[in-house]
């Protein structure tokens, strides 16, 4: 794919680079090359480099002095933290949801997750997490609290190299696509209380699936150290 030397194309490197990074076609402390980069999406260097910048900032990049820039790696405790802060954040946020939830607010999550169905059935893993993300944008912003929708997705971000394996093996994309139906019956139903548990254990898999790989990768016994 080729890009014009634009705003436009260092948005567009930004997120197919995203993309790769959450479906984990780029893998944690994987190397992104300059030169790479330039010759494939056909940008100057200095457009690569705020491409870079921007991967840095949403917290998939890490930059390091006489190595460059590699995919965000994150430790067990790392994680742990990282998670524990988005319960905290996504939960308060469905906490603050008032019913009845507007008619209209409730068509548009149903129809976003009858894209996102079908995009599952295609197998278009890219608009899986793009509508899977839209998702959860329109749930959080029924809250009515901005400042905390903006935190929610800045952590969301962060954890897009952790969330690799939830978003590629067909068991947890129907488990995802499932807990998604389970949240819009609650809000139909005004069941705050079932919201928040359905929120918070719609976590955890990509914690565990990411946490039980770094032991195998260690030659650890494949457990948690502590709960998130």
């Amino acid at each position: 794919m080729e890009f014009d030397d634009s705003n436009n194309s260092l948005e567009g490197a930004v997120q197919t680079l995203e993309e790769e990074i959450v479906l984990g076609f780029l893998h944690p402390r994987e190397r992104l090359v300059e030169d790479e980069l330039l010759a494939r999406f056909n940008l100057k260097r200095h457009v690569v480099r705020q491409v870079l910048v921007e991967l840095e900032r949403m917290g998939l990049v890490e930059r390091k002095r006489n190595i460059g820039a590699l995919v965000r790696a994150y430790t067990v405790k790392e994680v742990e933290d990282l998670y524990a802060v988005r319960e905290l954040l996504e939960c308060q946020c469905v906490q603050l949801i008032r019913f009845p939830v507007p008619e209209e607010k409730l068509r548009e999550l149903e129809a976003t997750q009858t894209e996102h169905d079908a995009m599952i059935a295609e197998g278009n893993l890219r608009q899986v997490f793009r509508s899977n993300m839209r998702f959860h944008q329109q749930l959080f912003a029924l809250s009515d609290n901005p400042v905390l929708v903006a935190a929610i997705q800045d952590h969301a971000q962060r954890a897009h190299s952790i969330r690799s394996s939830s978003l590629v093996l067909p068991d947890q994309l129907e488990r995802a696509r499932r807990e998604h139906w389970q949240i819009i019956e609650a809000l139909k139903a005004g069941d705050s209380q079932k919201l928040v548990s359905l929120c918070a254990g719609h976590l955890r898999p990509s914690l565990e699936a990411y946490v039980a790989a770094y032991h195998r990768r260690a030659g650890r016994p494949e457990s948690l150290n502590r709960s998130a």
